[in-house]
């Protein structure tokens, strides 16, 4: 089984973080979360966290009733890592971003694999089947405070609007007729990401995820972007297999803590 998981409502978007720093409130209020979840939850909009701004912060989530904070954090700094152990935030994910050029060299000499096509209406019922069962590797799967049955519908919820959505793309790899994998595409000034990628349990180990892969770097190249970039977990061991074997290679790291206010 070979997945990837990021979603637009909680995906960092890679600005300069000393700017954001300066620029925006210490945490924001995340809408599409709460309403999804049932929980307030809000996100603390710096990369690193000092003994000051987390007393801002615990305080900022106090006065507008937050249940849980997400933070996303800069690895390598150890005061982070204290202040966060000495006030309770929960480290629930490392985050991996792989990435790699694109040249026009990955559409001429892109294989053409009759496995993958560009997924349609019909093939949903099943892409949400698949996706309830694929990314358990995820934090939210990893913060047991989440509900599982919650999550699963994450992710069901994530595949059928990647496919209703016209700013993206989803190819679909098929065996005797049927969709048995997905990976959903998105391109945006010089750069494609995979924002979903999924093979059933069934045909893992049969080269689709890579056939999915090649597809969606073909793709990229189609968009006349300069690179490709991917986002997985660092305990997902079968997306660091599949994903250097395409060509991508680390180019961030990053830590996801859950900080929560109340005990359900």
């Amino acid at each position: 089984m070979i997945t990837q998981r990021t979603l637009g409502p909680l995906t960092d978007t890679g600005i300069n973080r000393v700017a954001l720093a300066d620029a925006v409130d210490i945490c924001s209020y995340l809408d599409w979360d709460s309403e999804f979840f049932g929980k307030r939850v809000a996100r603390f909009n710096r990369s690193r966290l000092y003994t000051s701004t987390v007393s801002e912060a615990l305080a900022w989530c106090a006065a507008h009733r937050i249940d849980c904070l997400y933070f996303l954090a800069d690895p390598d700094d150890s005061e982070t890592r204290r202040v966060a152990d000495q006030n309770n935030f929960l480290e629930v994910d490392m985050r991996l971003t792989l990435a790699r050029p694109i040249t026009q060299d990955d559409q001429r000499s892109a294989p053409v694999d009759s496995r993958v096509r560009l997924a349609r209406e019909s093939d949903l019922p099943l892409l949400r089947q698949f996706a309830r069962t694929l990314h358990h590797d995820s934090r939210f799967y990893f913060d047991q405070r989440f509900e599982r049955s919650k999550c699963d519908l994450l992710y069901e919820t994530w595949i059928e609007k990647s496919c209703r959505d016209l700013a993206q793309t989803v190819f679909v790899s098929e065996v005797d007729g049927q969709a048995v994998g997905y990976i959903a595409c998105r391109s945006g000034g010089q750069e494609t990401q995979i924002g979903l990628l999924g093979v059933a349990e069934a045909h893992a180990r049969t080269g689709l995820g890579k056939a999915l892969v090649r597809r969606f770097l073909s793709w990229s190249a189609q968009q006349g972007v300069q690179r490709a970039t991917v986002i997985t977990q660092a305990r997902n061991t079968a997306a660091q297999n599949l994903y250097p074997s395409c060509g991508f290679l680390p180019a961030a790291l990053q830590r996801w803590y859950h900080r929560w206010f109340t005990n359900q």
